[in-house]
């Protein structure tokens, strides 16, 4: 049965976001950071941010952090660009490349899904993958990406859960308005095997003027189920805005949705999050636990990189009770 609830907890920002911002020095990252996956591992946090240039092409960087605010260490040049024809510019001029990765761990590997994008074709879902073990000696020696969406229909906000359900690969997706779980037996995507599945979230389901719902980080497996983070195109007054709810998905059947909030979790409040390339936008692609203290990574106005924590414990409260 699914349970919506109202208990009014937010995320808290951090005083002194933006914690990462555009380098016009950088060409590559002069025009835009945002959307960064997140990783905790060896005692840091590792994102994988978007990056774009003033020609409109989206490249993904890296920066970590010790604490998970301050990010000591950030490269100088990408470590993923487009490689392959379906992500590289047909359009002079307009958006294309990399976008908005969601980086998860599976045994020794890294999986790391994106929307890979032409600036003509419809938008898609890409794989990629990298071994932990490279990730974190920075050798950025990704596997060849692969298209794992149809061409006939516009596919983003993609993550793998963090291990197998019932046997099988979880990957959601969002294809149209809704957030789809496909089970799938091999991450080998031969021509013309596409990922789809069943929808579990549908965005009428969140309020009336919702227009699509997407994942936001990839699922958090709890004692109490998957906490999936998720965001809300939806209008205030005669604009769009976007926000960050949350919902906990069964443990074993993640296609049941066990509890989704009533209200958001977080939206634009400050200006960084207000006025930018997209304006009233909040939109997280990765988040980690650390201490029962949930960081939430995120792209404000998609100009600038900026986070917000909760307990996870009176998150998981908030969902339950």
């Amino acid at each position: 049965m699914l349970l919506t609830k109202a208990r009014r907890i937010k995320l808290e920002r951090f005083p002194g976001n933006p914690i990462i911002q555009p380098k016009p020095e950088h060409g590559w990252e002069s025009k835009a950071v945002f959307n960064p996956a997140a990783l905790y591992e060896d005692g840091k946090v590792h994102l994988v941010y978007r990056a774009m240039s003033e020609d409109n092409t989206s490249v993904l960087g890296y920066a970590c952090s010790k604490d998970g605010f301050i990010f000591e260490e950030r490269l100088d040049k990408p470590i993923y660009v487009p490689r392959e024809d379906f992500e590289k510019k047909r359009v002079p001029n307009g958006n294309s490349g990399c976008e908005d990765p969601r980086l998860t761990r599976l045994n020794n590997d890294l999986y790391m899904c994106y929307t890979a994008f032409d600036g003509k074709s419809e938008p898609r879902v890409a794989l990629t993958s990298i071994a932990v073990s490279d990730f974190l000696a920075k050798h950025w020696n990704w596997a060849s990406p692969v298209l794992i969406s149809p061409p006939s229909a516009a596919d983003k906000d993609a993550a793998l859960f963090p291990k197998k359900i019932k046997g099988k690969y979880a990957i959601l997706h969002r294809l149209d308005t809704s957030i789809w779980l496909d089970l799938v037996d091999s991450l080998s995507f031969e021509e013309g095997r596409w990922i789809k599945g069943n929808i579990i979230m549908r965005s009428h389901q969140e309020q009336p003027l919702a227009e699509k719902i997407g994942i936001a980080a990839p699922p958090i497996e709890t004692k109490y189920g998957w906490l999936l983070l998720y965001h809300v195109v939806s209008k205030k007054g005669s604009h769009r805005y976007y926000y960050v709810s949350a919902a906990l998905l069964d443990v074993d059947d993640p296609t049941h949705v066990i509890a989704r909030r009533e209200t958001p979790l977080f939206e634009p409040e400050v200006p960084y999050e207000k006025e930018g390339q997209v304006a009233e936008v909040v939109f997280p692609c990765g988040a980690v636990v650390i201490n029962d203290r949930l960081f939430v990574y995120y792209g404000g106005a998609d100009k600038v990189i900026g986070v917000a924590t909760i307990k996870l414990s009176e998150l998981l409260k908030s969902l339950l009770l």
